[in-house]
């Protein structure tokens, strides 16, 4: 039978694993990141195993199967190694492998990290002989890092001095990096003594006990088989990983891609250049980028299997899952890494028309990478009405239903597929705008500046063009100069403290607009009556201030009034007009919830049936 397993168990001498590093059998693939120890976890390796005791088992993975091999890289401090391709790579261990090399066989001083300053410097380990070999000390005291100049400075000011082997021997101490050279140490150390009786018995004593455990340590090796796929080398990294570092599949598909001498890395540092020059797109991660791709490679292989007559049970799927993303081969990339960079320019530019101007007014990244991926899709025809009108309503449809805040990899591949489908067939809508709904209650129970409603109904207020109080700028314009415009309060807080009104009313988004600070602090606490009065006296005629005030969905009759509940029930009603004409729905509520009573965390009834048809208002 053949074995179904994708990994074998064994256990190797230290030294050995030690010899194949230094050799550059052994190395480590190149999405592993840099992780430098502190002096304190040098310390205790070291003590545990000069004690015999366990470090753990590593992980490393067969590097011979082509088709699944990653860039290789050396392990610090290796020097002139004779193999160029390693035969395995270390996905766990990696910081007490690169340790252990770097004190016992590399010959060279150790990097680690400093404590206090988080600089990294040099060490070298030593064993204080006499330490070591009093069972009443710990071990970890009995091992002392010096300094790259071989001096160590005491707290009472005294220099110990190693810089040479006589000085090793006068002192007592014992250099970790002659461990596996000890034969040759221990002759010039007995000479150095003149063969006196008691070193000899001293050094016998220490080979015995302490470093003979070094010599005969053997670690607990997992070696995956290279017929593991990349998708699986991923998840069982992250999944052992002892450094705390997520692996993304963008390090994991760029260390692949090397290997066959393509630099994704350089690749997508010439596309992020290009994407910083919009607002919107400048936290355009990577993995984005790569999603992207994957999902418009995936729908030209479905179209091809479709043009074939392929089974339609069997179909390749479309979608940006980490398993698809693995699987995108470099011809694939290079395909289509161009039209999809436009695409996230295109998406930029359909972005600008719904007043979304900065990455930081995006709800969901990922529905920026379906976005690009449909305008790829879609090509030329993504600039006609019918095409842009159909976008519109799917991007708002997705935003406020808050769809992509779970399982989004399915969701995106979904909208890649329908609204391609739906512009050209004429078909039922794409299902995100088919399935999307929005409940009134959300506008109570989001409060916050960031968030998919915050940040939706922000964008369609100044897409309905709203006026700053104070400047009589539209948002847009004063977003443009760079001025910081923020949600504030159009009732203000301390008035609605006094008027006894509750704050689950007063510091929802109904009670809240864009504004500029200027123009906040021009209300103060003021109640609206009054702060709009003082704009009348500036200069304001009271027909231009009703238009500043209608802008902003707000009824200018309540404000004036200083009708708290009249305007709450006013606006409320407004803004969930402006959303539903966002989703191409008509949203309607019959009245509000009394706050105090059993329903106050439902202050507002269900939405009527009317939420569920797919019509265009």
């Amino acid at each position: 039978m053949h074995s179904i397993s994708t990994f074998d168990i064994t256990k190797y001498p230290l030294l050995d694993i030690l010899k194949d590093i230094k050799t550059g059998r052994i190395q480590l693939p190149d999405f592993q990141r840099d992780w430098v120890w502190d002096d304190a976890r040098v310390r205790r390796l070291l003590a545990s195993i000069s004690l015999a005791y366990p470090i753990g088992a590593v992980m490393m993975l067969q590097q011979s199967n082509q088709q699944v091999q990653f860039k290789p890289r050396l392990i610090d401090n290796v020097k002139e190694p004779k193999y160029d391709n390693p035969s395995l790579l270390i996905l766990d261990g990696q910081q007490r492998l690169t340790t252990s090399f770097m004190v016992l066989l590399s010959e060279q001083p150790v990097v680690i990290k400093d404590q206090k300053s988080q600089k990294l410097i040099k060490k070298w380990y030593y064993l204080d002989i006499a330490k070591s070999l009093d069972h009443n000390i710990d071990r970890r005291s009995a091992i002392i890092a010096f300094p790259e100049s071989k001096q160590l400075r005491t707290f009472g000011g005294e220099i110990i001095d190693c810089s040479t082997p006589e000085n090793e021997y006068e002192a007592g101490l014992f250099p970790l990096s002659k461990i596996f050279f000890f034969s040759e140490w221990r002759s010039k150390y007995s000479k150095y003594w003149q063969y006196d009786a008691q070193k000899l018995e001293l050094i016998d004593t220490l080979e015995l006990e302490v470093l003979k455990k070094f010599e005969h340590y053997q670690i607990p090796v997992i070696q995956l088989r290279d017929s593991l796929p990349k998708e699986a080398v991923c998840q069982v990294f992250e999944d052992t990983n002892t450094s705390g570092c997520d692996l993304n599949y963008f390090d994991l598909m760029s260390s692949s891609y090397c290997a066959n001498d393509f630099s994704l890395r350089d690749d997508w540092k010439l596309r992020e250049a290009r994407f910083q020059q919009f607002k919107v797109l400048r936290l355009v991660r990577n993995t984005d980028f790569v999603q992207a791709v994957t999902l418009v490679a995936g729908y030209v292989h479905r179209m091809e299997a479709i043009n074939k007559g392929g089974n339609l049970d069997k179909l390749p799927g479309v979608s940006c899952g980490r398993g698809d993303v693995l699987k995108l081969s470099i011809p694939e990339y290079s395909s289509w890494a161009d039209k999809v960079t436009a695409g996230f320019e295109e998406a930029a530019r359909f972005l600008h028309g719904q007043k979304i101007f900065d990455a930081m007014d995006l709800a969901y990244p990922i529905q920026l990478v379906a976005l690009a991926a449909i305008l790829t899709v879609l090509g030329e025809r993504s600039r006609s009405v019918k095409s842009r009108s159909m976008l519109e309503r799917w991007f708002w449809c997705g935003l406020f239903s808050e769809m992509y805040t779970g399982w989004h990899e399915t969701r995106t591949g979904r909208d890649v597929l329908e609204i391609p489908q739906c512009l050209q067939q004429e078909g039922s809508l794409p299902s995100t705008i088919r399935e999307a709904n929005f409940f009134p209650e959300r506008l109570l129970t989001v409060r916050k500046r960031y968030g998919a409603v915050y940040q939706g109904l922000s964008a369609l207020l100044r897409l309905s063009g709203a006026i700053d109080f104070i400047t009589g700028e539209e948002i847009n314009d004063v977003l443009y100069f760079e001025e910081q415009i923020d949600s504030h309060h159009i009732f203000p807080v301390a008035w609605c403290r006094k008027q006894g009104i509750d704050p689950k009313k007063y510091n929802c988004l109904v009670n809240r607009t864009p504004l500029s600070a200027k123009t906040n602090k021009k209300i103060g606490s003021k109640p609206p009556s009054v702060y709009l009065r003082e704009l009348e006296m500036s200069g304001v005629s009271p027909q231009r201030l009703d238009e500043i005030l209608r802008s902003h969905a707000i009824d200018p009759e309540t404000l004036r009034q200083d009708n708290f509940e009249g305007f709450f029930q006013a606006r409320t009603k407004a803004l969930l007009d402006l959303i539903g004409k966002g989703m191409g729905k008509c949203l309607y509520i019959e009245a509000f919830e009394d706050l105090g009573g059993k329903h106050q965390n439902r202050c507002i009834k269900r939405l009527n049936s009317e939420l569920l048809l797919n019509k265009y208002i």
